[in-house]
């Protein structure tokens, strides 16, 4: 994903011809991730009696209904291309949910709020899963060899990018999800005027993420940990070098 993540690992400025290949592997899995996340808010949503989402055509995987011209599509190839395919931000569409449809407001909240983020976690484990498997495969059919190291170079950026997108949405400033759980833990009424701060749209996280960046890097701390881990358990499964996302 690039500078975004704000310290190690992380990628480099490629030639032009590195950064239009490696555009078309990130590029699918960063909208996948993102359409996955909103969906699994909308499809908790419904499950907690909240059906406006359900009724705008947002409980799906296809993209069209999640995905924004602008956050999803040209802001990460500007970023992508201007910074030399060292650099990407993007988002879906914000799923709209009405709380106060919710069976139980507390439990509807937090468990709406939390589903993004898991359903990234276990997307980063079901990618590092598959590498293995590619891995077992490429080892038995050689001729394949080089299809399969593409293929795992494109999981190694579905992994970051899930991760990265997990940590990132739990960040405890609105409006990202981890605002809505962090409320809950605080009086009523620093509760409502932490919540308050949503007037403001993504202006605070845009000032933490480009004024504060080594405030950023320690609140990413545990996408950098939870891919070292990953890296080194389907380290032994590589079938070629083009694996490793983080080598130039």
């Amino acid at each position: 994903m690039g500078r975004l993540t704000f310290g190690a690992p992380q990628l480099r400025r490629s030639p032009l011809d590195r950064q239009l290949g490696d555009f078309v592997l990130a590029f699918p899995m960063l909208v996948f991730a993102m359409c996955a996340h909103e969906y699994a808010h909308a499809a908790t949503a419904l499950r907690q009696g909240d059906d406006t989402a359900y009724r705008l055509g947002r409980v799906t995987l296809n993209p069209l209904p999640h995905i924004d011209p602008f956050m999803s599509i040209l802001l990460p190839a500007l970023l992508w291309f201007s910074s030399g395919g060292a650099f990407t931000f993007g988002g879906a569409k914000p799923v709209p949910v009405n709380s106060a449809k919710f069976l139980n407001y507390r439990r509807g909240d937090i468990v709406v709020s939390a589903a993004g983020v898991v359903t990234n976690l276990i997307l980063a484990l079901v990618w590092s899963g598959l590498f293995v498997v590619l891995g077992e495969l490429g080892q038995s059919f050689t001729t394949a060899a080089p299809v399969v190291d593409t293929a795992q170079r494109m999981l190694v950026y579905g992994i970051w990018l899930n991760l990265v997108l997990c940590f990132f949405n739990l960040i405890p400033v609105p409006p990202l999800d981890g605002s809505h759980l962090f409320y809950h833990l605080l009086p009523p009424r620093a509760g409502n005027w932490y919540r308050g701060l949503q007037r403001f749209g993504y202006l605070p996280i845009f000032v933490l993420m480009f004024l504060f960046r080594p405030v950023m890097a320690f609140l990413l701390t545990p996408a950098y940990k939870g891919m070292m881990l990953l890296m080194q358990a389907i380290y032994p499964f590589r079938v070629g070098e083009g694996w490793n996302i983080f080598q130039s």
